[in-house]
This record gives structure tokens, C-alpha cells and sequence, in this order.
């Protein structure tokens, strides 16, 4: 197996010093292009001092490379970075490669995959790295040629004198280009203008990843490097009180059996041999705490829902006198259970704890944080830690944490070695962190119009933070609201799943909409732009989602879907707002055998600019099948502090033949990006579960579906 390794941005820089000169520029993601802008010519490029946040270099055989400083699990990150860059500089985008760098707070900014934020956050600066540096080799083919530099034109790697025919391409000039001043300023293309930028680019790593190229964790090996696999408490609320590991440290291969705090590390070298001596060894437990069932939450959830204790999130009007006058209310619960985040990848990483510091390598989306949580772990300078970055085979939230990456650390540092720490699917089922399971209830007042004259929302969760989010739709549009929460203390790990919250509140709030529509006497469509309008014309407090945006996902997606004029079909709608994106959505559902079955999902999203038309349409496409799998299948369950699914002969997801057919329409409004790895997801369930009601009359209110729809003699009851 070969060693990975990526190249450090000394190692970087010494990579163009030898390749005989070029045009190295660094570009900072705070500061504008006069403060923040440096210049590194070929023949000093080992300077180490400049203080960049990430790199754009030209070298003379025309490759152009960008050092990217992000995590890449599947958002297409790495990709869409150098199209933003390669269009502004008008480059051959077959000569543009991306270099993956490795954690460096001294020179990037937001090292970070989460909350749909990489290609908003770089949007600008990257734009202004391209401008900028084609800006300067024009300016050095001017000077070369005695021309006049707005004379000039640039397209694919080339700088174009049009009045002579004459031609250079970006390599040719990158020396020359390397001395010219860094211009203060540099005008940017109007999107009408985009070449690149809108279009259909294949991943950049596709090849590598179809080939079985070293890019992930699990592929990271390092000379003289030991392998673990950790034993922990077999339920949350227990803690280790005795070991006996003489059968698993005499067995091939095993090197060393390893306890520290409620962990039992069994270290060989091969990760088949640890695996094996770990299910030799004999361990008692004992209680450290509640041990939990699923029973104990759902008891737990009818208390919290009439408790006196609620935190006020938002409260607009006089909500009880508009529920006392009301011509009718409605109201009605929805819970969600606990998730495993399944990513396909199971958690791994790399350390080496040694006396002049520590070597961490492999899949993490908050690099910064690992490294700052080891370096208080070990109580160590966090300079002293340098942390490579491996692709990541998925995460969807679960690499957000460093319990993993902690594990590895304290272990090398125990055992004086190289380790990689591995888990398998049903470590990371059983003892990894959850989305949390909630319950809401949702009340709705109608005067004799069937206006929606009252509105309230307590959301109860299991270390869930906030399981509301107050200010969203139809925040602002209600004349008399109370948001309210309450919050159940667990020893049960939970953490952010794909679009954390959103993604189970936008199922039961899109869901109980449609129930106030039906109570109305209205189409759940008109009813949702009625309450726009309200908010447009007469807002009620503050305003934090944009109502235009809103509407015209809305209105693209009842027009892709010809919404409420097809025969045969059972239509269910959604529209959700989450991390500065809209979406809507309309399902489709066929009785089969009167079996209801989704056959078709439209979705129309609004994410300011597309950068790669391919990696959109797969990030909404991947957030419904998302989406709709878990809604759909999904549930842990727990039976004394333990999980009770703990792997996917139990745990169930979504099958290749249960994918429907999805139409992806994109809003053209020419705003800067707004992210969309997650915001595709939350208001799948909701469609899903209106369109379900539309077939069968039976509201799901709960999820997994599945375990509301029973099924006798092929009839849904």
C-alpha cells in the first residue's frame, strides 16, 4: 500500500522553484486585493513568510493549481473552486489541477465543511484571484509586445493581441507576469459573461476515485504505523469497571491491549487481526447514569410538551385571544427519531504523538477544531500539530465531531507509536453521535375566512439544542405567533445531521401547513402564497427569509409540476428555507396495488449562481433520495442505553429501486451562491408525506412512514 501525502505549502512552493520560474499569487479571504494580495516570484518562492489564506500559481508548462484549503466529502468543493477561478482567468480548464492543503489557521480562513458555506464563503476571493492574475499577465504580454494592455484580450489560456494575430499562452508569460505589480483593484466579469461557470464539469477526482487511488482515510498508511480498533461501553449511561484481555493480547499480530478512560484499545498490525482479538476480550460494565429507552422518550415528550419550563423562542400579537376568538383550530404532533449519520466511510484517523509534536492525517470536517481539541487533550502548543486532510467518504455531519480523532491521538501517546485508529459500521451505530429525536406540536387558528389568524409551535428534543427555527417561514406572516421550546438532558451522543434541525422540523411544519389548508378550504400552494403576501404587505416583526426568493421557488415548481391539472397522479407540496437557500418540492405518488409508491419528486431551487451545473443537480438530486430514504425507512431505537439497530440488516435505508424519477429546475436570479449541500434535503418529507395523505387519506405525521403505513390484503390502513 502506498503512502498518501499531501503537499505541504512549503513543499508547494519548492514544487514551481523547480519547475523554472513562474507566477505564484496568494489571496486572502478578509482582506481586499491591495492589502491582502502578495506576490511570489519564481526564483525566491521558498519565502515563507508571506501570509496567504490560499494559492493560485501558473508555472511555464501552463498548469494552472490551486491550493484548496476545504475538506471534500461529496459537495463538490473541489471542483467548483478552480471553475470559479479558471473563469475569471479565462483558462484552459484542462490545464487547471487543485491541490488539497492541509490545515494551516495561519494562512486560511474557515477550514470548514458544514452548513452549506464553502462556495459562498470563497465566492469573491476566488473570483479576484483569477481577475487578478490575469489582469498581470496582460499586462506583462503588453510590455513584451509594446502594446497598449486594453488592447489585449485573453481566452483559454492565452493572452490575444487581435490587431497583429499574435499569441502567448499563460505559461509563456507567467515569469514576466510574476514582476508586474499587483494592481489594487481588478474589475471583475458580469455573469453574462461566464464561459465556464453554469455549465456541466465532471469531478475533478473522478478518475482517481474510479481507479482505487489512495484518497480517503481508511487508504492513509504511514511506515511503521499500528492499527486499533476500540472497545467501548456497550450502552450510553455505563462506564468500564473491569478487563480481561490475556486472550486477546496472546492471539497473532497483537501488539499491545491498551484502557484509558472507558475505552479498551486492541493494537496490531493488521486491522483483520485487531478485529478478531477484540471480540476476545472480556469486559464488565456498570451503570454511570440513566440507561434510557426509546419508551423513556416517548413518555418523556408528552411531559416536556405541557411543561411550564418552555423557552420562548419568538412571540408576536396577543396569541391567546386569537386562539379564544378563533372560528376553528387546528392542531396537531409530529415526532422524528433518532438517527445514525451512516456515512459510507466509517471513522478512522491517523496519529503520531512524538517529542517534538504530532502528525494527525485523515477525514475530518473541522480540521481546525481536531487539532485544537488534541492539542488541549495532550496539552501541547496547537503549532505543534500538523493535520493532513484526506477526502472524505462521506459525513453529513458525523465528521463535524473530534471524538474519533481525539481516540487516535491519546492512544499514540499512550502506546509511543503510529496508529491508525479504525471503527467499524457498528461502532459508529452504536456509539457514534445521533440526529436527535423530536417531537413538536403545532397549533393553527383560522377565522371564519380561513385566514390564518394564530399560530404556535413547541418543539421538544433530546439534546437538540433549539429544535425550532423561530424566524422562519411563516414567521413574520402570522399576526399572532408563540414559538416555544423545550430541552431533555441525555447521555445519549447527539450531533448536526444534513441540514441540522430543518431537516425533520421542515417535514412536520410543511406537513401540518397542508393540514391548515385542508381546514381552509384552500389549495396548499395559494394557501402558502397567500401568507407570503401577508408577509409582504403587512409583516409582523422582523423579516429574516427572503419573500421573493420563496415565492419563486414556489411558483417554479407548481409550474414544472403542473401542479393540481394531472390525472393518475396523488401531488404533495413543500418549500423550505435553510442555510440561505430555497427549495420546493412536489411529490408524486401512484396507488400500486394500492400500495402508495413515489414515483416522481420536482424540485425547484433557488441557489443564487450555479458554479457546476453537474455537482447542483447532484447535490439536490443526493438531498432528496437523502431526504426521502430516511423519511421513508430510518429509525434507532434504544432499549437500556443501547441502540438496537447496529448495522443495515436492521437499520433501514433506501434501495436503488425505490429512487424516484427527480426533476431538477434551477432559479437563474444571478445573486452570489448561497450553498446548496444541504437545503434539497428538508422539505422532501413533507412533499412525500402530503402527496401519501393526497393517495390514502392517512396523514403521517411521524417518521419512518413506513411504520405508519401498515399494510393488509394490499390495502393501505
Amino acid at each position: 500500500m502506498s503512502e498518501i501525502t499531501q503537499e505541504s505549502r512549503r513543499n508547494f512552493m519548492k514544487l514551481f522553484a523547480v519547475a523554472g520560474g513562474g507566477l505564484v499569487l496568494g489571496f486572502n479571504s478578509t482582506s481586499s486585493i491591495a492589502s491582502g494580495l502578495g506576490l511570489i516570484d519564481g526564483s525566491n518562492l521558498p519565502a515563507a513568510a508571506i501570509d496567504f489564506n490560499s494559492y493560485l500559481s501558473i508555472s511555464p508548462d501552463n498548469i494552472i493549481t490551486i491550493l484548496s484549503p476545504n475538506p471534500e466529502l461529496g459537495q463538490n468543493i473541489k471542483t467548483s473552486f478552480p471553475m470559479i477561478v479558471a473563469e475569471e482567468l479565462d483558462a484552459d480548464w484542462t490545464k487547471v489541477k487543485v491541490v488539497q492543503a492541509p490545515l494551516d489557521t495561519n494562512k486560511f480562513e474557515r477550514q470548514v465543511t458544514g452548513g452549506s458555506g464553502a462556495v459562498p464563503h470563497s465566492w469573491e476571493r476566488l473570483r479576484k484571484a483569477g481577475a487578478t492574475a490575469r489582469h498581470m499577465l496582460m499586462e506583462a504580454a503588453a510590455k513584451r509586445w509594446n502594446v497598449a494592455a486594453n488592447s489585449l484580450s485573453t481566452e483559454n489560456g492565452m493572452v490575444v493581441h487581435a490587431a497583429s494575430g499574435r499569441k502567448l499562452s499563460y505559461g509563456e508569460l507567467a515569469t514576466e507576469a510574476s514582476k508586474v505589480p499587483v494592481p489594487t483593484d481588478v474589475k471583475l466579469k458580469d455573469n453574462k459573461d461566464f464561459k465556464l461557470i453554469g455549465t456541466a464539469v465532471r469531478n475533478v477526482d473522478n478518475h482517481e476515485m474510479i481507479t482505487g487511488k489512495p484518497l480517503y482515510g481508511l487508504d492513509v498508511y504511514k511506515e511503521g504505523m499500528l492499527f486499533a480498533m476500540i472497545q467501548r461501553p456497550e450502552a450510553f449511561g455505563m462506564k468500564l469497571k473491569s478487563v480481561d484481555a490475556a486472550k486477546a493480547k496472546a492471539m497473532p499480530g497483537i501488539v499491545d491491549v491498551v484502557t484509558f478512560g472507558n475505552n479498551v484499545a486492541v493494537v496490531g498490525k493488521s486491522t483483520w487481526q485487531v478485529m478478531k482479538a477484540r471480540k476476545e476480550l472480556k469486559i464488565a460494565y456498570e451503570p454511570d447514569g440513566t440507561l434510557e429507552s426509546s419508551a423513556d422518550h416517548d413518555r418523556l415528550f408528552k411531559e416536556l410538551l405541557n411543561s411550564k419550563e418552555a423557552n420562548v423562542r419568538r412571540q408576536d400579537g396577543d396569541v391567546d385571544t386569537a386562539f379564544k376568538n378563533a372560528a376553528k383550530v387546528i392542531k396537531s404532533e409530529y415526532q422524528c427519531p433518532f438517527l445514525s449519520h451512516s456515512p459510507m466511510e466509517p471513522m478512522n484517523f491517523f496519529a503520531h504523538v512524538r517529542p517534538d509534536g504530532v502528525e494527525l492525517a485523515g477525514p475530518t470536517q473541522t480540521p481546525q477544531r481536531a487539532r485544537d481539541m488534541v492539542a488541549k487533550l495532550l496539552d501541547i502548543a496547537p503549532e505543534k500539530i500538523t493535520l493532513e486532510l484526506t477526502r472524505l467518504g462521506g459525513g453529513f455531519g458525523r465528521r463535524l465531531s473530534a471524538d474519533y480523532v481525539l481516540e487516535a491521538a491519546e492512544l499514540s501517546s499512550i502506546i509511543k507509536a503510529p496508529v491508525k485508529v479504525i471503527w467499524s459500521r457498528e461502532d459508529d451505530m452504536s456509539g457514534g453521535t445521533y440526529r436527535p429525536a423530536v417531537r413538536y406540536r403545532f397549533e393553527a387558528a383560522l377565522d371564519a375566512k380561513g385566514n390564518m389568524i394564530g399560530y404556535k409551535l413547541r418543539g421538544v428534543g433530546i439534546n437538540s439544542g433549539n429544535p425550532t427555527r423561530e424566524d422562519n417561514f411563516p414567521s413574520g406572516a402570522v399576526d399572532n405567533l408563540l414559538i416555544d421550546s423545550v430541552e431533555h438532558k441525555s447521555a445519549i451522543t447527539t450531533g448536526p445531521w444534513r441540514a441540522p434541525i430543518t431537516n425533520f422540523l421542515a417535514f412536520a411544519e410543511q406537513a401540518f401547513l397542508d393540514e391548515v389548508a385542508q381546514a381552509a378550504k384552500k389549495d396548499p400552494v395559494q394557501f402558502r402564497l397567500e401568507l407570503l403576501d401577508k408577509a409582504k404587505k403587512a409583516p409582523v416583526g422582523e423579516i429574516k427569509y427572503d419573500i421573493d426568493r420563496m415565492r419563486g421557488v414556489i411558483e417554479l415548481a407548481a409550474e414544472k409540476s403542473n401542479w393540481g391539472k394531472k390525472k393518475g397522479v396523488h401531488q404533495g407540496f413543500s418549500v423550505y428555507f435553510s442555510h440561505r437557500s430555497y427549495v420546493a418540492q412536489v411529490a408524486e405518488v401512484k396507488l400500486v396495488k394500492s400500495v402508495p409508491v413515489v414515483e416522481k419528486v420536482y424540485a425547484a431551487a433557488d441557489c443564487g449562481i450555479v458554479v457546476n451545473l453537474s455537482g447542483a443537480y447532484q447535490q439536490v438530486r443526493g438531498g432528496i433520495v437523502d431526504g426521502l430514504g430516511h423519511a421513508m425507512y430510518s429509525k434507532l431505537s434504544f432499549k437500556d442505553g443501547a441502540v438496537e439497530q447496529k448495522n443495515f440488516n436492521n437499520y433501514r435505508l433506501i434501495r436503488l429501486k425505490e429512487i424516484p424519477e427527480i426533476d431538477v429546475h434551477f432559479v437563474n436570479n444571478g445573486i452570489d451562491p448561497t450553498g446548496l449541500g444541504e437545503p434539497a434535503l428538508p422539505p422532501t418529507g413533507g412533499a412525500v408525506a402530503n402527496a401519501i395523505f393526497k393517495a390514502t387519506g392517512k396523514r403521517l405525521r411521524n417518521q419512518p412512514f413506513m411504520e405508519q403505513v401498515e399494510f393488509k390484503n394490499g390495502k393501505v390502513i
